[in-house]
């Protein structure tokens, strides 16, 4: 009997897969017959890890193993007392880790792995693991700040692994007609795109919470919680959900599903950086005549609107307005005043408003996409408004994992919706909103003596070298400071 076998000099285990995989073509005996129908050789499984276990983490790496074919062998997450439980029932043979970098530096066979984490750690995670070769599936939005996202767009293709960002909705076969009714000119040239959410549904606005040291819970690791954000001493109420609304861990209700809505016309449409920024955000008033200031966190409300050149698909410059807080765009004339527009209740979506018509949808995370076309001339087409029966989140962790095996560059690999060429910029898109934002509550001492607020402009952005040109002050914001052991 011949001895298995051993892999060459110089020959990742990544490549005996791929090189594997070309190579059983030639066998006699199907794989099936030998192990079972459904069977999946240890040699042919990719090693999967995940760098957040619990919450989105939890049914991310449940994907991704799909079904348990692949092999997940680590499991890092900063409080295994928490939702991260579910992810070590599911793996029980998985290696527990409080450390991204000790898991990524002890597991030298890991292939590939998911994050999904707070959103201050998805870069800072992902960096470290494409630096040792590995495959990253990376949740939305791809990262905390607009410099990361250009980084880790550049570092995927030089270090030449496979990526998805976790905007599932982007693999929804739906979005093939949504895609087709504008290719096909149904609704003509488009000028105007609008995007809306009902969140935050997270405190936000308010105060920052208080410290309380002695209020920490054993279980959880505070200081890798925090990363590269400041260290600060155990706070209530970040953990584990309500630290979207603070800079220094979330982007708001725009980094919440920004990615998942704005992805709709950035991908139907072809668009690239927009050119300029600006806002308003909602005020709110504790005191008479004196807003409440809290720079720390994201504000309540907000209406931003960018402006984009035109594209091979659009024809004309495009106006994107986005929404959040509740608020929503006012109600088109050719869209009946009894339906909805975009998903349910009216309550997230996107309109695509062209010169002959307009085309509504619901947010797409896993939110039945729910596509409407309104022509002009009063013809209403309609896709399908429930999704039964599709694979769950349209398989998007399955399709980067067989994408991971493929290799990169293969057709799986170009074939993914949402890897890194794609959605590195439109995640800066989104977070382009963010960049308004803050600029907007930037304030500084007058001569006399006042405070005033000096960004409140519309910010003119070179998107190819990633500056606001006509605000300075402005620019801090496109990316960010790190403690040491966390940089970027």
């Amino acid at each position: 009997m011949k001895k298995p076998k051993k892999l060459s000099s110089g020959q990742t285990r990544r490549d005996f897969i791929k090189n594997a995989a070309l190579a059983s073509s030639v066998f006699i005996v199907p794989r099936h017959v030998l192990g079972g129908v459904g069977f999946t050789a240890p040699s042919d499984q990719l090693n999967l890890a995940a760098i957040g276990a619990g919450g989105k983490g939890a049914s991310d790496i449940e994907l991704a193993s799909v079904g348990g074919r692949e092999r997940v062998v680590a499991l890092c997450d900063v409080d295994f007392a928490g939702s991260a439980k579910r992810s070590v029932d599911n793996f029980p043979n998985a290696k527990l880790y409080a450390d991204y970098r000790e898991m990524l530096d002890k597991e030298k066979d890991i292939d590939a792995v998911t994050i999904s984490t707070p959103d201050h750690v998805h870069g800072p995670a992902a960096k470290y693991a494409m630096e040792r070769g590995k495959h990253v599936y990376v949740q939305k939005p791809m990262t905390h700040n607009i410099r990361e996202a250009r980084m880790l767009t550049e570092m995927a293709r030089s270090q030449k692994v496979v990526t998805q960002m976790g905007n599932q909705g982007g693999s929804n076969p739906l979005l093939k007609l949504v895609q087709k009714w504008v290719d096909e000119d149904r609704i003509g040239a488009v000028s105007k795109v609008q995007v809306w959410t009902n969140r935050p549904v997270w405190p936000q606005g308010g105060a920052f919470p208080k410290a309380e040291p002695g209020a920490k819970p054993d279980a959880l690791e505070w200081d890798l919680w925090l990363g590269p954000a400041p260290e600060i001493p155990f706070t209530p109420n970040l953990h584990p959900f309500n630290w979207r609304g603070w800079w220094d861990y979330g982007t708001g209700a725009l980094g919440d599903v920004g990615c998942h809505l704005i992805d709709i016309p950035f991908r139907t449409l072809g668009l690239h950086y927009p050119k300029d920024a600006e806002c308003s955000v909602g005020s709110v008033f504790s005191q008479m005549w004196t807003p409440d200031y809290h720079p720390e966190g994201c504000p309540a409300s907000s209406f931003i609107t960018l402006h984009f050149d035109a594209t091979a698909k659009s024809k004309s410059p495009i106006e994107m307005t986005w929404m959040d807080g509740g608020i929503r765009p006012a109600h088109p004339d050719i869209i009946p005043a009894n339906d909805d527009i975009g998903g349910a209740n009216s309550a997230n979506g996107v309109l695509i408003i062209g010169e002959k018509g307009i085309i509504s949808t619901n947010i797409n995370d896993s939110s039945p996409l729910m596509p409407k076309l309104y022509l002009n001339d009063g013809t209403k087409e309609e896709g399908p408004q429930n999704e039964d029966g599709m694979e769950r989140e349209y398989g998007h962790q399955r399709l980067w994992v067989e994408a991971c095996k493929a290799g990169f560059n293969s057709p799986e690999h170009q074939g993914l919706t949402s890897s890194f060429d794609y959605a590195g910029p439109m995640t800066e898109t989104v977070l382009m909103g963010n960049l308004a934002i803050r600029s907007y509550m930037l304030r500084r001492e007058n001569a006399q003596g006042r405070q005033e607020f000096f960004a409140r402009k519309k910010l003119l952005w070179d998107g190819e070298n990633m500056r606001i040109t006509n605000l300075e002050e402005a620019n801090q914001f496109v990316g960010r400071q790190y403690r040491k052991g966390f940089e970027v």
